[in-house]
């Protein structure tokens, strides 16, 4: 075939490589053309294309199928780990470590930066190989109309599988189908499609052929609404069309916010590197300083840099990334194992528990893609049953009697709602009574009439037909007999009824002769009509929705909704959700005129957002991010994406489009609003038990190392050797595995657990201090019991004493510093608490054993030295039960009265 100039001129660009994404104004340069122009364009007809060109252009374009989204391999994502800045930190201290000769430390700072980097990566893996298989929005086949060859006269339909489409293919769509690439219709017969999971807008839209556009669309708002274009994502309703491909694979809008990657920092993320950067700080002045205190003091010299360096690793959680690592797999594999909730980013796990606000889309979450009759009202605008009954009669015989088989939306719901109130729709019910009623004719909905007729015969009334129009309100009652003052009051009460978000039809009835020649009913036939009434139509909420919502006031998340939706059907749709959408709505106009810090002011008092855009989405969830809160967004369409990316944690159900979906942190089950509270259970858990690791290990770390630092200035030898250091940091870094696996009670924290990194930083600097304290006063002790403490029996006595001290204040950190002191009931017994005893046991039993001489200890304290010990452990442990008390009385009532575990607040 010829060089593809009108493929590249469709794209508004030079020819793309194979797989190569054609430019976004794909669809927008061809949408100001005429249906014989684009099909010029794209060097096609409307016999669609040859079988060679088809190949040649599958060859020079690829398949039609989503974007290949490659998944990261093992070895990138541990290259990832490393850059964790702990991580990074531990590194650069092995490497130290090994400069300075202390090769056991170096390597066990190594086995642990492995450990931490394989377990994510393994986590991360798998979430990520979980979401592979929900990859399943498009069609499976498609009709295609081509022609064996140039030559053949007549082309031929046949189905096709959806990857084989091309641009240039003509197709064609029928009642129940996916609309597998994005398209311009050629011609359309009462063609209706839903594209909420690209707009967001519940109500099924109309789409026909046109001429041509006036004025090429200028976003993503104008090209949806565009009548003669449909895109990949959206489905048939109703009707029928012929249409040509005009952008296929990763050209197509349902691929093109893939541009941007997702933002994986969240929250939780952030805290812990602002912890870290100013832990990092201290370390890297604690040689230095060190070195430079003990030269005023002790002089000597470079002899303590193995210790300066031994207190700087002391001072590192290297257990973080371990502990971190395991208890979010733990949370995320059973989550998926007991909810299919697959959690694909490990670290949203306790963004979710952070969380404070949640925004949600509203078509497609709160609210089922399917209208329900709200009611019927007469004539005289009474309810009415009478109205739903000649509603139904229209709805089933123009399905049954019109080539289109399938109802759409809106005749379902009728339907339904009849069969509900007086059994089956089937022909068997009449009006008032219980005699048959017959189909002679109908005339299906057409978008451009906004009405659709269906005529029928009541046995036993010879010669006379009923005519039962249903459509839109204005539609119906300019064919009605009605006088123009009734008319207009008519009008303004479905004005009313739309302004409070319901949908209208209108129903009406007319008595006609029938004709002797058997000509069916037409046009002609729609005139003079009796007006029956009105019937109401509403959006059908989710099951769980409102049970949840309520649920989540309750657990301390404020629910902001977010919709493409109008005001009216939105605030309506709150309220039936027992969700208060307050006094005021933002829609999207005023939020353009809001600068930013304005707009964070109003985000945070408004409730509900209406008529807003993807880019609009992402502003206010921004908007709420910079006044602090930690945001979570729950949405299922490509104009979720935006605000998917902006967000702390994103969310969406598993059956949401596919570009949503990789794009989410979190994919829920079956059941998404069920699988929200197991994961926010499942959040706050984590993130209750990493924020209590983090103050138990960090403020006895710091307390040490102030300690050890203060010693080696008082006294005139190095107060613990860089070996004693390591090993007794060792035993407990080992000990915190038990976080891992500690559990913080059956129910979950009533309130966000959040990390912030000033509180933990007091709180870590507060109990640091209490615990140097405790240490300089087992110095006091043992300078005071151990003879000839400047020899090196003495000073082998001293390490003993001070290194059997610390790990016994260790373990009483490990258990008063996670429990809830007003709790009523104390902490059952586990994992934590099992290693604090062990841990316990080794500070005093190791100096005992062979190992202690190895280490530079002995143990042979006199009585009086153990004595005064157990009186410092003693006055130690009520200092800390007292603190810890008055910490938590500082904190909000109930934060943390459902668990045992130390409340991240």
């Amino acid at each position: 075939m010829p060089e593809t100039a009108g493929l590249s001129r469709c794209g508004e660009g030079p020819v793309r490589a194979r797989g190569e994404a054609a430019p976004l104004e794909h669809a927008a340069g061809l949408a100001a053309h005429a249906p014989l122009t684009a099909l010029r364009r794209l060097e096609a007809g409307p016999r669609g294309l040859t079988e060679a060109e088809a190949a040649d252009r599958l060859a020079r374009y690829g398949e039609n199928a989503p974007p290949s989204w490659r998944t990261p391999s093992l070895w990138r994502r541990l290259g990832r780990g490393v850059r964790d800045p702990f991580t990074a930190v531990l590194l650069c201290l092995a490497v130290v470590s090994t400069a300075v000769g202390s090769l056991g430390a170096a390597g066990v700072i190594a086995a642990l930066v492995a450990v931490s980097c394989v377990l994510r990566a393994c986590g991360e893996l798998r979430a990520d190989r979980s979401v592979a298989g929900l990859r399943a929005l498009l069609a499976g086949t498609v009709t295609v109309v081509r022609r064996p060859d140039a030559d053949a006269a007549r082309p031929l339909s046949r189905e096709l599988p959806v990857g084989d489409l091309v641009p240039g293919d003509v197709i064609r769509l029928g009642p129940g189908d996916l609309i597998p690439a994005d398209v311009l219709l050629l011609r359309s017969t009462g063609l209706v499609v839903h594209q909420a999971p690209l707009t967001g807008e519940s109500g099924p839209l109309p789409k026909h052929r046109v001429d041509a556009a006036a004025v090429p669309p200028a976003g993503d708002t104008e090209l949806f609404e565009q009548p003669h274009l449909c895109f990949q994502g959206s489905s048939v309703v109703a009707g029928g069309g012929t249409a040509v491909v005009i952008a296929t694979g990763a050209a197509t809008r349902l691929a093109a916010g893939h541009g941007h990657a997702r933002v994986t920092h969240g929250a939780f993320d952030r805290s812990v590197r602002g912890v870290a950067r100013t832990l990092v700080r201290f370390m890297l002045l604690t040689p230095p300083l060190a070195l430079a205190a003990d030269a005023a003091v002790s002089g000597h010299g470079v002899q303590i840099l193995p210790f300066a360096v031994a207190v700087a690793v002391s001072l590192t959680p290297e257990m973080l990334p371990v502990v971190m690592t395991a208890v979010l797999a733990r949370g995320a594999v059973s989550l998926a194992r007991e909810h299919r909730v697959i959690v694909r980013r490990l670290s949203a796990l306790p963004d979710l528990g952070a969380m404070d606000v949640l925004c949600l889309d509203k078509t497609g979450t709160l609210t089922q893609d399917r209208p329900v009759v709200d009611q019927a009202l007469g004539a005289d605008l009474r309810p009415d049953p009478a109205v739903l009954r000649w509603a139904a009669l229209n709805a089933l015989w123009t399905v049954q009697l019109a080539e289109n088989p399938v109802p759409d939306a809106l005749d379902e719901a009728v339907l339904g709602a009849a069969a509900q109130a007086a059994g089956p729709v089937d022909g068997s019910g009449t009006e008032p009574g219980a005699e048959a009623w017959e189909g002679v004719a109908a005339l299906p909905f057409d978008p451009a009439r906004r009405l659709s007729t269906a005529v029928v015969r009541e046995p036993g009334r010879l010669g006379v037909h009923t005519l039962v129009v249903k459509g839109a309100v204005d539609t119906v009652l300019e064919r009605c007999a009605l006088p123009e003052a009734d008319r207009e009051a008519l009008r303004a009460v479905a004005a009313r009824y739309a302004s409070d978000g319901l949908r209208l039809l209108a129903v009406a009835i007319a008595e006609r002769g029938s004709r002797a020649d058997g000509r069916a009913v037409g046009v002609a036939d729609e005139r003079g009509l009796t007006f029956v009434g009105l019937v109401t139509l509403r959006d059908s909420l989710t099951e769980d929705a409102p049970e949840v919502l309520r649920a989540l006031s309750g657990r301390g998340v404020e629910v902001k909704v977010l919709t493409g939706d109008d005001p009216g059907t939105a605030v309506r749709t709150c309220r039936e959700l027992g969700l208060d959408p307050g006094d005021d709505v933002l829609t999207a106009r005023r939020i353009d005129a809001l600068g930013d810090d304005e707009l964070a002011r109003e985000a945070g008092r408004v409730r509900l957002f209406a008529r807003c855009t993807p880019r609009h989405k992402a502003r206010v969830v921004a908007a709420l991010q910079a006044d602090g809160r930690t945001t979570g967004f729950l949405g299922d369409g490509v104009n979720d994406l935006a605000a998917l990316r902006a967000a702390d944690v994103a969310l969406c159900p598993r059956d949401a489009v596919a570009p949503a979906r990789e794009s989410a942190d979190v994919v829920l089950g079956e059941h998404p609003f069920a699988g929200l509270g197991h994961a926010l259970d499942a959040g706050r858990r984590a993130g209750v038990s990493l924020t209590a690791y983090l103050r138990v290990t960090l403020s006895s770390q710091l307390g040490n190392a102030l300690a050890m630092l203060a010693a080696a200035l008082l006294l005139p030898f190095v107060p613990m050797l860089p070996a004693q250091v390591l090993v007794q940091n060792l035993f407990f870094d080992a000990a915190q595995l038990a976080f891992a696996f500690d559990r913080c009670g059956p129910a979950s924290p009533r309130r966000p657990a959040a990390l912030w990194p000033g509180q933990i930083l007091r709180f870590i600097t507060a109990f640091g201090v209490l615990n140097a304290a405790a240490d300089l006063a087992t110095f006091g002790v043992l300078a005071l019991t151990v003879r000839g403490a400047a020899d090196a029996s003495g000073q082998a006595l001293f390490h003993a004493g001070w290194f059997t001290e610390n790990l016994l204040t260790q373990a009483m950190v490990m258990v008063l510093l996670r429990t809830v002191p007003r709790l009523r009931r104390p902490a059952l017994p586990g994992p934590v608490a099992l290693a604090a005893l062990l841990l316990a046991a080794t500070g005093i039993l190791l100096p005992l054993t062979a190992l202690g001489p190895l280490l530079g200890m002995v143990a042979a304290l006199t009585p009086l030295s153990y004595a005064l010990l157990a009186l410092v452990l003693l006055l130690y442990g009520a200092a800390l039960a007292a603190a810890m008390r008055r910490y938590a009385g500082e904190e909000p009532t109930g934060a943390g009265e459902s668990t045992g575990c130390m409340v991240a607040q």
